[in-house]
């Protein structure tokens, strides 16, 4: 994780402006974003989501209630969920709410979560490995573009350094002779088999877990993930039990990135860390929001405040049901 000063860097001195804005409710208490949607109606879901719902057959209603129905019939799968929730610190229904999110809108959940351990296995029995045209990620972020990214010793600012180093000086470049895809750095280097993957009950995708390998081996006590070992990557995305840190990991650095950086507490809006969990780039979106309340600040204008997009918005309309559940 980030330290404060790591995080807020980026914003440099408008960081100053951005503290006492008018909404907190104490100096230097982060202001509270309240619950529920602040759009009347859902945001438009994107072409690629309604896409792959019409090739399945079936309908967000119908992927939710499945969905549902697995955490309603689970009660293991809930109870680990609630103390893997109060490992991180963080609520349960935020953590729900990345699982019905993910598997309402991207891909329709299994019937039963025997059937994560099972695809979890072969993962470990395949090999695995992160590269592109034959260069591994391991060999490619030795070379010395990204050797400003050394003084990084966590796991979350180590990626992010690297991700930040490909969109700046390899993405959609030619490099040394090599052409880079004008694509994410996740998406060429950490989809082995075909694009879109991310796997698992929390859809998780492999660069984020190395992200948060730290904070999972310290809050969890789970080994820390090697990039050179795909298939140990692969079997934590899918395996129940060894991914729910990781969600709850992403999550409870999306609210800190927001407290840190923005000056808002989201921890109280699940569907604000649905948001943040289905877009990512929390740390960033945190920077673009402490930039604009910090103009609006100057222009005398109300703060905006952190908004639900589409994915979001459903869970915050599905919460009163999902928190009976639990």
């Amino acid at each position: 994780m980030k330290s404060r000063l790591n995080l807020v860097a980026g914003i440099g001195f408008l960081a100053a402006a951005i503290i006492p804005i008018a909404l907190c409710e104490a100096a230097g208490a982060a202001t509270l974003v309240p619950p529920g949607n602040r759009h009347a109606e859902q945001p438009n879901i994107p072409g690629a989501s309604a896409k792959r719902t019409r090739e399945l057959k079936t309908t967000y209603e119908a992927k939710y209630r499945k969905i549902y129905n697995l955490l309603k019939n689970d009660g293991a799968l809930r109870g680990k969920i609630k103390s893997t929730a109060a490992a991180y610190g963080i609520d349960p229904m935020h953590i729900v709410g990345a699982i019905v999110g993910e598997h309402t809108y991207n891909v329709d959940v299994y019937d039963r979560l025997q059937t994560y351990y099972v695809k979890a296995m072969a993962y470990v029995r395949q090999g695995v490995s992160f590269d592109y045209k034959g260069e591994s990620i391991g060999a490619f972020v030795k070379r010395p573009e990204f050797s400003t990214c050394a003084q990084f010793k966590d796991s979350y600012s180590l990626w992010d350094c690297r991700e930040n180093v490909w969109n700046a000086k390899f993405r959609g470049k030619t490099v040394d002779g090599n052409a880079y895809p004008d694509n994410r750095f996740s998406a060429v280097f950490f989809q082995p088999f075909y694009a879109g993957q991310t796997f698992g009950l929390g859809q998780i995708n492999p660069l984020t877990a190395l992200q948060m390998s730290d904070m999972v081996n310290r809050i969890s006590g789970l080994p820390k993930l090697d990039a050179d070992s795909g298939n140990i990557v692969y079997k934590t995305i899918m395996d129940p039990d060894l991914t729910l840190p990781y969600v709850a990991a992403t999550l409870k650095h999306a609210i800190d990135a927001y407290r840190e950086i923005a000056d808002f507490d989201i921890s109280g809006n699940p569907g604000i860390t649905a948001t943040l969990y289905n877009t990512g780039g929390a740390d960033s979106r945190a920077r673009d929001l402490a930039r604009e309340n910090a103009r609006r600040r100057v222009a005398g204008e109300a703060p905006a405040l952190p908004q639900e997009n589409y994915y979001g918005w459903l869970v915050n309309s599905k919460l009163d049901e999902l928190k009976a559940l639990f």
